[in-house]
This record gives C-alpha cells, structure tokens and sequence, in this order.
C-alpha cells in the first residue's frame, strides 16, 4: 500500500501520542500547516486507511455525549514511518499562485505584477509573525525548532525579495515612461 504524505503526518503525529482525528486536526493547524496542510476531509479516510492496513489502531473513547476515536500507531506503523524517514523526498513542487500571477503579469501591466507582489509580500510578513509568536512559546522543541527557523528565514527571505522585486519593476516602469 502507498502511503500519501497526509498519511505519514499522521503516522509522525501519533508517534508523538495518541489522538482523536480532531487533536491530529488541532496540531496540524498550529505545525505543519504552514508547509503541509491537511483537512478533515484528508485526514479522516487517511485513519480508516492506516487502520485497515494496521499501522495505526482506533480504539473509543467516549467525552462528552459524543463518542470519539483514539488513534494509536502500531509496531507496523512505527517500522513504516521509520522506513519513510529514510526515503530520499524527492523533487520540491512549489505551487504559488503569487509567483504564477508574476509570471503571467506582463498581461496586466507593471502596476498588476506590483500589486501581486505586495500582496505576497504581507502574507510572507504575516507568516514570519506567527511563526516567530510560536517560536516565543519555547514549545518547539529540537528537529520541530529547526522546521520552524526554517519557515522563518525562507518567509523572511520571500517577502525580502518581494519589496527587491517591486522596486525593481517600479524603476523600470519609471525608466519606460521617461523614455516614452
């Protein structure tokens, strides 16, 4: 069976501890959110496959007036999460639809490609702030710390690149109409 990457975020997460669907949800919002999103809607079909392959079991939990499933990994789970670590990851895809904007810019003119920059620009910024919000907590802690520095420099260094790059084409934008 192979695994999808959503799934392997849920092997690493129970590795960690047991967990509900909802806590795997929770955690992925706060982490790996922010270079590898998941949905309900990914992560409740990625259990009822990890549990039917036996890497991970389910067990009920009632809280509430509601019953919830907690999920632990298995001895299989933890040898397939294990052998995944080891895996070369393959080629980066980036899918940015700030950049492709910029790619297709010349159709909307300078002042189009400066406004998709800018708007890029502040979510980088925005980025960069919460991530550093959460590196302030202290609660990152070893390989996770070193993932988080990692989003804060290539964040930092993004939105860095989108005021270089603005002020670029506002230069030559400002050249073409002097020599017009």
């Amino acid at each position: 069976m192979e695994l999808s990457p959503t799934a392997y975020v849920i092997l690493g997460m129970l590795a960690w501890r047991p967990m509900s669907g909802y806590e795997i949800k929770a955690l992925v919002d706060k982490s790996t959110r922010f270079f590898w999103a998941a949905s309900y809607g990914q992560i409740y079909p990625e259990l009822r496959r990890l549990a039917e392959a036996g890497l991970i079991e389910g067990k009920a939990s009632p809280q509430g007036g509601r019953q919830r499933n907690v999920y632990r990994l298995t001895r299989a789970g933890q040898r397939e999460l294990e052998a995944w670590l080891g895996v070369d990851a393959g080629v980066f895809e980036t899918r940015d639809e700030g950049l492709l904007k910029l790619f297709f810019a010349e159709a909307g003119g300078t002042e189009a490609a400066i406004l998709a920059l800018d708007s890029k620009r502040r979510e980088h910024e925005r980025t960069v702030a919460r991530l550093e919000e959460i590196e302030a907590t202290g609660k990152p802690e070893g390989f996770a710390l070193h993932v988080l520095r990692y989003g804060i420099e290539c964040n930092r260094w993004q939105a860095q690149w989108c005021k270089r790059t603005m002020r670029e084409l506002e230069t030559e934008d400002s050249n073409l109409r002097r020599t017009a």
